[in-house]
């Protein structure tokens, strides 16, 4: 069974890493402005924001969960650490951690109420969507937060640290090294698989399941709360309005990658091709002047394929 699992695994990432090359294919053939240097500088960029959403979601998705907050939970960190760093005059490594732990406090608090209060994810975590998105626009006055006055703290995303490449790029590769050690290498991994496949005979063979629950979505909120300085280190302000919308793709990147939403299975590699396949797909259709609202169709009909296959998946195993 292991061996059916682990090669159905292998056979999701060939298709999603084949499908992404295709896209890249027709989209170069489509465009000349597709192969441009800015523009695959773009992809990176926009890919580095999702993709460390994408990765933190992968772990409460294994464990057969759901978080529909990490997009305005990373609007939650980015906001905070303006307030930090511009209002309260507090230097920039002050604000950046004060961003990175206002994500990972309300991951925590997701963690509580689902683990400890029985409240269904989805609910919790819509709850929770909303409770940030009202204090994004109470701490922030309802207006962009600007970094003018700290003109290095854009550095922290646009740093061209290598080849032209900007740091941001650099720090989604770190949190996905970091993710990938955590779900393949240690108990925090083992246990999100084994929630995920049986939550109750986790419980029953020992394991607090309750208290892991509680670190995978703490956990999850960290990668949210990173993901918020890097937006708002690439956008130089934090915007309070921005970040819905966020968790759809994060959540269809992990599911285009092959994460199951029944729970259970995923890679992080699998997650990292979904969130490329989907950042490649908005570009090219975007430069390709194809209206936003038919990018959202095209989005929405690879997610329910996705999900299919997976079923399919699932029946064959």
């Amino acid at each position: 069974m292991q061996r059916l699992i682990k090669s159905s695994h292998t056979t999701q990432k060939i298709f999603a890493f084949s499908s992404l090359i295709l896209l890249m294919i027709l989209f170069s053939l489509a465009s000349p402005n597709f192969f441009k240097t800015e523009n695959l500088i773009g992809i990176l960029l926009a890919t580095a924001v999702n993709g460390i959403l994408a990765t933190g979601v992968t772990f409460v998705i294994i464990t057969g969960g759901i978080d529909l907050s990490v997009g305005t939970v990373m609007t939650f960190g980015s906001v905070m650490a303006g307030v930090l760093i511009t209002m309260w005059k507090l230097p920039i490594p002050v604000g950046v951690a004060g961003g990175i732990l206002a994500g990972t406090v309300c991951g925590f608090s997701n963690g509580v109420f689902i683990a400890f209060l029985r409240i269904p994810p989805f609910i919790a975590t819509l709850g929770m969507m909303m409770i940030t998105k009202g204090l994004n626009l109470v701490l922030s006055g309802v207006k962009p937060v600007y970094f003018t006055d700290t003109p290095t703290f854009s550095q922290i995303t646009m740093y061209p640290l290598f080849l032209g490449i900007p740091s941001g790029v650099f720090i989604f590769f770190l949190m996905v090294l970091v993710a990938a050690f955590l779900l393949n290498k240690t108990i925090l991994g083992r246990y999100t698989f084994a929630i995920g496949s049986n939550e109750e005979s986790a419980r029953l063979s020992g394991i607090n399941t309750r208290w892991w629950k509680l670190t995978v979505y703490s956990l999850c909120g960290l990668f949210t709360g990173v993901a918020g300085i890097v937006m708002a280190a690439r956008l130089n302000s934090a915007q309070p309005a921005l970040g819905a919308g966020y968790e759809l793709d994060a959540i269809a990147a992990a599911v285009i990658g092959g994460t199951s939403l029944s729970g259970g299975e995923g890679t992080i590699l699998g997650t990292v091709i979904g969130a490329f396949i989907i950042t490649v797909l908005t570009n090219g259709l975007r430069i390709l002047s194809v209206p936003q609202e038919w990018q959202m169709v095209v989005t929405g009909l690879i997610v329910i394929g996705a999900v299919y296959l997976d079923l399919l998946r699932r029946r064959k195993g």
